[in-house]
């Protein structure tokens, strides 16, 4: 990054995993991988102000939805894919998250301390860059919660996932048929998968799901220090190095306390 010597670095491991020290000075480009990534970056800093009734008291990664924390969602889903490392930021009450993760054992855990600093979803990754390794990595949300279709969405995502013609591969929802969702839109998509941004008076048929395949490629220039990945996702998008992959089943967008019945009751119906 061509950056002066950091402040320590405050990356905690669990479960035995290697926390590398110190911030990542290059960004390497992407390689082909023939299986699906054996690492992930875990959001699970930000403030959740949408849920304060909760929030107050507990940190949105740990409120539950169907008797299970919404962070459990995405890390099982990541176990079930294999990875092996899950990276998790913290922030907002992150005593109460690492406490939470402490006795999990898949994947290992390492945690990357925001407490002094909220990094945002740029400044987040790329001071986790060095703990994620040289090629492709999942990303995810740590509360967004889907119901899968026939196939499993991150390994449909990760079969799908071409590093030769991407930098980032996005998994989206319809939002016609996504619960609690009431927005506009994030993305169109072209019949290649090819994405393109929502203009500011446009409304658009995809909303990104919380779950995407990065490159470190897709970081490079990135700044250190508190940043937004948004300008990282036109810039893919512009290249025409940003892809979607459409969501089976049915996503679910937690945001409100309110939303949380509407996610449990299609739950109770996927199973019943």
């Amino acid at each position: 990054m061509g950056k002066t010597p950091p402040k320590q670095d405050t990356s905690k491991t669990l479960h035995g995993s290697k926390t590398l020290h110190g911030r990542h000075t290059s960004m390497a480009g992407s390689s082909a991988i023939m299986t699906a990534p054996k690492r992930a970056m875990v959001l699970a800093a930000g403030l959740g102000t949408r849920m304060r009734p909760f929030n107050g008291q507990l940190p949105k990664p740990l409120v539950e939805v169907g008797g299970k924390a919404l962070i459990d969602y995405a890390l099982d889903r990541l176990a079930e894919q294999g990875v092996e490392r899950a990276v998790v930021n913290v922030h907002h009450l992150a005593d109460q998250i690492e406490r939470h993760l402490a006795g999990r054992k898949r994947p290992s855990i390492v945690i990357a301390d925001e407490r002094s600093e909220l990094l945002g979803t740029g400044g987040s990754v790329v001071k986790a860059l060095p703990l994620l390794g040289s090629g492709p990595f999942f990303h995810i949300n740590s509360d967004t919660i889907w119901i899968d279709g026939v196939k499993p969405n991150l390994g449909r995502l990760a079969a799908a996932f071409d590093p030769e013609r991407m930098d980032a591969l996005l998994l989206v929802a319809p939002t016609a048929s996504s619960i609690g969702y009431a927005g506009r839109g994030d993305f169109a998509m072209a019949p290649d998968g090819r994405l393109t941004r929502r203009g500011e008076r446009e409304v658009v048929p995809f909303v990104y799901a919380g779950a995407a395949i990065l490159t470190p490629a897709f970081l490079t220039g990135a700044p250190a220090g508190p940043s937004s990945m948004s300008p990282l996702f036109d810039r893919a998008a512009d290249a025409g190095r940003l892809y979607g992959l459409r969501l089976e089943g049915v996503w679910m967008h937690v945001g409100t306390p309110e939303a949380i019945k509407a996610a449990e009751d299609a739950i109770l119906e996927s199973v019943a």
